[in-house]
């Protein structure tokens, strides 16, 4: 077998062991070592070992990453997400679907904190899918709101994959913080739009929703409403006027959402230590992937893999339209069977290559790739956000009726990636007006 041979069949064998759930680092890092070893020898292999690990985790830009964690489960654990959520279901409680527009505008302000899908589908299926059901909500509704919305965690700065994105791909983190915000807003506005039109015309999808809060409830509300603006004023304002790098940024949120927990008195040793815990996994398991893709570059770059895929691709057209095609279907394809995360970092080294060959702007182009990774967070058979709602809420639902409810906010998602696909001013305008 010749060196392309080797690439192609180690490429097969890391999607048929993640088909079959083996972790997806110890799946790269298996395949690029034992790789590399049948291209080379042993001592090469154990070389790339021993060297690049820690050259590539040591990036300081890498460090937001659990920061910005340790900010969303510090949120998710002290409950600071429920005044919010209680004052948006006042002041939308009118509207067509007004409990699960409330729960989309909950997930965006939440999302703006968490910088994780998986954070905020966890945090708000418990506060907002079962007071949807109270109210009567078809139960497709009210846990298809919550998934869908929760992957608002991926576009809506401050974001680990668009993190992960800029250090790999050699791009400004801060401009893709402000080119995710537009495209996360109009995400939001767009699934409003739709659950408002489904609920105008089939109004038993929202039951009969009829709030009444006392003056002691607008009291309750109005003192617990202010812990997750500022906390996003502070740390996107910091980071979009300049004043602060998205690394400090983190440090910075961390830092807020703990104090504001003290002062609130919900910092118990408990909530401080099950946030710890829980950004402390996510962050191993992240860094885990990321050294085990760091390997699988090197040995498709060995193999000459990349630039024979990029070959391919190509020779049908140049042209970006069909590019964007390709890639859109490679990633909902690979998008049903592996975690956002494992996606990204499994095809950058085979699409980035594309990318500088049609002059793409890598900004917009990891827009869309996120985009992408937002559908494949709630596509079938997969579909981790979903399958975090059905753990969240155990007997109440099922996977079908969550699969059901969430099939109308796929199809909105689409709608979107039209959108910023025919106009990448949505993406660029902000980056373009800070940086020039």
């Amino acid at each position: 077998m010749n060196n392309l041979d080797i690439g192609i069949a180690g490429t097969i064998a890391a999607l048929l062991l993640i088909a079959l759930r083996v972790p997806i680092g110890l799946t790269l890092g298996l395949v690029s070592v034992l790789g590399i070893a049948a291209m080379f020898s042993l001592d090469v292999a154990w070389g790339m070992i021993s060297a690049t690990p820690f050259d590539y985790v040591g990036q300081w830009e890498l460090s937001a990453a659990p920061m910005f964690l340790l900010m969303g489960y510090l949120c998710s654990t002290t409950d600071m997400t429920r005044g919010l959520f209680a004052a948006l279901r006042l002041v939308l409680a009118r509207l067509p679907g007004g409990l699960a527009i409330a729960s989309v505008g909950a997930c965006a302000f939440f999302a703006a904190a968490a910088g994780s899908s998986v954070a905020t589908a966890s945090a708000m299926s418990r506060i907002a899918v079962p007071e949807m059901l109270r109210n009567g909500y078809d139960k497709g509704l009210a846990t298809g709101t919550i998934a869908a919305s929760g992957t608002l965690g991926s576009l809506i700065p401050p974001s680990v994959l668009l993190i992960l994105y800029g250090v790999y791909a050699q791009v400004s983190v801060g401009q893709l913080f402000m080119a995710g915000f537009i495209p996360g807003l109009l995400s939001a506005l767009i699934y409003m739009a739709m659950i408002m039109v489904r609920v105008k015309l089939n109004p038993a999808l929202a039951g009969s929703t009829r709030i009444s809060v006392s003056a002691d409830d607008r009291q309750a509300i109005r003192r617990d409403i202010w812990p997750l603006p500022l906390l996003i004023l502070s740390v996107l304002g910091g980071i979009f006027s300049g004043l602060f790098s998205p690394t400090e940024a983190g440090a910075l949120g961390a830092f807020i959402a703990g104090l504001i927990a003290l002062v609130r008195g919900q910092l118990t040793r408990r909530a401080f230590f099950e946030a710890v815990r829980h950004a402390i996994g996510s962050t191993a398991s992240i860094f885990l992937i990321l050294i085990g893709s760091l390997f699988f570059t090197r040995f498709l770059a060995l193999s000459g893999l990349p630039a024979a895929f990029s070959n391919m691709i190509l020779s049908v057209s140049s042209e970006p339209w069909w590019i964007l095609t390709a890639v859109t279907v490679i990633y909902l394809l690979l998008g049903m069977l592996i975690d956002s995360i494992g996606l990204l970092l499994l095809t950058l080294p085979l699409i980035l290559p594309l990318v500088a060959t049609a002059g793409m702007n890598p900004v917009w182009f990891g827009i869309i790739i996120v985009k992408l990774l937002e559908i494949g967070l709630v596509t079938p058979p997969i579909g981790l956000n979903v399958y975090m709602i059905k753990g969240a809420l155990g007997n109440l639902v099922t996977l079908p009726e969550v699969f059901r409810g969430v099939a109308w906010f796929i199809v909105m998602d689409f709608v979107t990636l039209l959108l910023l696909i025919l106009f990448p001013i949505l993406s660029l305008w902000l980056p373009r007006l800070a940086f020039g």
